[in-house]
């Protein structure tokens, strides 16, 4: 075994992968993950390259729990790995998919992650209209409601094996459409979608969403996320505001315990009223 690995719960084991695209990127990685070489990867498939690739070429171990961070996770996280092993290790053994996401403003304030892209990105809505029943036959990303426990950004999760070919396969569906060429969906999935100062492909979006549709999907996988509100937030509107945004994402919660719409009704007019009052303050604070 790696001697990055460690033990978590239950005796399994951990291995966390740090992925690098350049000399430059490795020198952000934690020495207490294992460095994943995508310097000849394909850009075009950002991050889900190299761990498809390792994916493929490993036979993964029953009694181990797996991870792949990109070279900014303690950028995004400010977590290390002494951090992320001992968490991992106080969790249920029996625990499928340990998350480390940040941004909790973004997953609170908004339903699900396709909304929250679609608010950044307004044409990619029509990407993930045919993306999402494609994967998860049955279900609208216009409607689905995610909270802290299933919405998960920049793939910061840990999981077992079972997981990983589970999130494996629903990725490997859409390779092989947006591969083909054929049909709107592949034109979709290749079509660029503005980020930052550069183009990126729809498909990178739609594949960061995965490891989340499957745990709101499929309600049979057990997850854990460390404290999202300990973690770094994106610097929107409304991240002055942890308590309403707790509020939004119990409002979720509740919604998908109980199947009680009126629960996201509540939501509805809950994020409404926090959007306004953070516009308000933003406004005397510049006036």
């Amino acid at each position: 075994m790696l001697e990055s690995s460690r033990l978590a719960a239950g005796n399994r084991r951990i291995e966390i992968h740090q992925i690098f695209y350049s000399d430059e990127t490795r020198l952000l990685l934690d020495p207490g993950f294992i460095p994943l070489d995508n310097r000849g990867g394909r850009a075009d498939w950002r991050e889900y390259w190299p761990i498809r690739m390792f994916l493929f070429s490993r036979a993964l171990k029953e009694d181990t729990l797996y991870g792949f961070f990109s070279p900014r996770f303690a950028q995004k996280t400010l977590l290390d790995s002494s951090v992320v092993n001992a968490f991992i290790a106080s969790v249920p053994a029996d625990t499928d998919v340990i998350s480390f996401s940040p941004y909790f403003d973004q997953g609170a304030f908004h339903l699900n992650t396709f909304e929250q892209a679609a608010t950044n990105h307004p044409d990619i809505w029509r990407v993930f209209e045919s993306a999402v029943p494609y994967v998860a036959p049955g279900f609208d990303p216009h409607t689905l409601a995610m909270d802290s426990r299933s919405a998960i950004f920049c793939n910061y999760f840990v999981a077992t094996p079972a997981f990983w070919r589970r999130w494996l396969l629903a990725c490997e569906m859409l390779l092989g459409v947006a591969e083909g060429g054929n049909g709107e969906l592949a034109a979709l999935l290749n079509g660029p979608v503005p980020y930052g100062s550069t183009m990126v492909p729809a498909k990178v979006f739609v594949i960061e969403r995965i490891a989340s549709l499957l745990l709101a999907t499929e309600p049979h996988w057990r997850a854990a996320r460390f404290d999202p509100l300990s973690l770094p937030m994106s610097g929107s509107l409304v991240c002055p505001y942890p308590g309403e945004l707790a509020m939004l994402d119990a409002l979720k919660l509740a919604a998908i315990e109980t199947g009680d719409a009126g629960y996201l009704e509540l939501f509805e007019r809950t994020r409404g009223a926090l959007l306004d009052a953070a516009i308000e303050a933003r406004r005397a604070v510049t006036q």
